[in-house]
Order: structure tokens, then sequence, then C-alpha cells
């Protein structure tokens, strides 16, 4: 039976488990120009998935925070009418890993700047639900629970509480926020390079994946 150095494994979702670009593009064009901003191209979707879009509309749109408060709640009624699973994709050989991990008695999370309701969407859609202890996502709000520090330690609370071994953790990622939150909680982080990231965003992570060979090598033998 295969084995892991790892005791739990998080998982950040979009840009890692799941590619979401398509109907992020698409939602992102119509709500910027209902707010009267450009659309965003899909090279600059780079800026906008991975951080809580709670962020990325003041940072990326200038917009205050009572207008990014707005347009995130038209952001997501478009998201819902749409389904949150329209247009996502796994990428592949990503689900196979997350199967074996499990398979080898290992206990694991998702870690995710996307509304847990999304996550839970997802990991239902895609039949992984019986291969995560549990699944951790922001508020809606977006601002409650939302850094990915505060959510990565939220991963962890709930797996010690559901009986699992969380000495020997680590993160599973694609952006700098990945990076970041993992490194704030003493959480090792594997950064995959098929997401939507610049190439310097790894360079703190403690090992990085150019593909999805080279990820399961990391965490199983």
């Amino acid at each position: 039976m295969a084995s892991s150095p790892y005791s739990c494994v998080l998982w950040d979702v979009d840009g890692t488990i799941v590619d979401a670009s398509v109907g992020i593009l698409r939602r992102l064009n119509v709500a910027l120009t209902h707010f009267g901003h450009p659309a965003p191209t899909r090279e600059e979707l780079v800026h906008w998935i991975g951080p809580p879009m709670f962020q990325s509309f003041q940072a990326q749109a200038g917009m205050t925070p009572e207008q990014a408060a707005e347009a995130v709640s038209f952001y997501r009624t478009l998201g819902k009418a749409d389904g949150y699973t329209t247009d996502v994709k796994t990428y592949p050989g990503v689900s196979e890993i997350i199967r074996d991990l499990h398979a080898a008695g290992v206990p694991q999370a998702t870690a995710s700047s996307k509304p847990e309701i999304q996550v839970d969407a997802l990991v239902d859609h895609f039949e992984l639900r019986p291969f995560f202890l549990t699944t951790v996502g922001s508020t809606p709000d977006e601002s409650t629970l939302a850094s990915k520090t505060d959510i990565v330690a939220e991963a962890l609370r709930r797996l010690a509480d559901r009986g699992a071994d969380i000495s020997r953790p680590v993160l599973i990622g694609d952006r700098h926020h990945d990076v970041e939150g993992g490194n704030a909680n003493d959480v090792p982080v594997i950064f995959v390079e098929w997401g939507f990231s610049d190439p310097d965003e790894g360079d703190e992570a403690a090992f990085r994946a150019a593909s999805v060979d080279e990820l399961r090598s990391l965490l199983l033998a």
C-alpha cells in the first residue's frame, strides 16, 4: 500500500483541483461592466483567480470596500444563477491523487478562498466527497473568514476536531496567497504550476510541482 510523508493534506481548489476560469471570466465581464468598469482579458485573470473576490474588486478595479461588497454580492448572484459547477473541469490526474491519498489513509481537507457553499458544490459534483474529511472555504461575505492564513488554520482545526493527525501537514496551492497562508501556519506548501500564477509566486514554497506526476511523487511513495 502507498504511504505519504504527510499526516494530512490541505488542498486549494481554484487553479489546483479545478479550472473554473471560463465561468469566472464570463461573470467578471458582466459584473465589471455592470458597475462601469472595463472587462478583464483572459490574461488578466491571473490577478483575479486565487484571492477573495472582495479583495480583488478593490485591488484590480479600484473599488472602495463598500463598492466591493456590492460587487461581490452581484457576482455571487450571477454564480448562483449559472450554477456553481457550470464550465468547471478538474485538472487531469488530480482527482486520482486525492483518491489515492484517501486509500493510503491520509486525511484531507480543502482550504479554499472560494465561498464554502461553492466548494461543497464542486466537491459533490466531481464525486470527491468521500475522500475529504472536511471541506473549508470562505464565509459568503468573504470578509469574516477570508484570508488564506485564517482558512488554513480553520482547516487544521476541523481536521483535528475530527481526530486527524495534523502533526505533519502540507498545503497544495497555486498562488502566493497559498504560500503565505501555509507559511503563516507553519505548514509547508507544494506550489503547483498549472494554475493561474506568475512564476515567482512560488518562490517561498517548500516544493514546486510542474506536473501531476511530480505532485504525486511528493505526496505518495
